[in-house]
């Protein structure tokens, strides 16, 4: 995982900011996959949990992640089979105002908790969304430390039915490398 900041321009109008340049990265040393897909999400309420979803090979997806509008904590873990980090996490808060963007590469679980209402992520793939390879893994199962501060989490149906990670079967395998 990569945490990035992109610059931004600004003046009494607002800012400007490139939030994707991938020559700049190429020139600072880090080669980034092709992105052919963007999605787009939208929370209501403080306190939701999307998560933590994984797409499977062959069709496995690392995430270029930020936030449009709004604040979250964003995570990912690692669950690439034999890899020394894995079942850990790392989480970051990303914001409109501070304009960070997460890295999460394919063989990791991908989840966010919102911290304000009306929250947007924005998000760029590697891979298309596969019906068939989507999974998730229990949002409260890997030690995450969410910033619940007494907010209840409010969960989709399939994130309530998600398996645990001390039982769950991980598709991916550690490649000695990296991610």
């Amino acid at each position: 995982m990569l945490l990035l900041t992109p610059a931004r321009f600004g003046d009494h109008r607002g800012f400007f900011s490139e939030s994707w340049n991938k020559k700049r990265l190429a020139d600072a040393g880090l080669d980034m996959p092709e992105f052919v897909q963007d999605n787009h999400s939208f929370s209501a309420t403080v306190g939701t949990v999307r998560g933590l979803h994984f797409q499977s090979p062959p069709h496995a997806q690392g995430k270029l992640v930020r936030c449009g509008k709004g604040r979250l904590y964003d995570v990912a873990v690692d669950i690439r089979r034999g890899s020394p980090t894995y079942g850990q996490w790392t989480g970051a808060e990303l914001s409109f105002e501070n304009g960070r963007q997460l890295w999460v590469p394919a063989g990791f679980l991908h989840g966010f908790m919102t911290l304000e209402p009306d929250t947007e992520i924005i998000y760029k793939c590697t891979d298309y969304y596969a019906p068939d390879c989507d999974g998730a893994v229990r949002w409260d199962s890997c030690g995450i430390d969410w910033p619940l501060d007494g907010i209840t989490p409010v969960l989709s149906e399939k994130d309530e039915r998600a398996p645990a990670l001390d039982g769950f079967e991980s598709p991916f395998l550690y490649e000695g490398r990296a991610a």
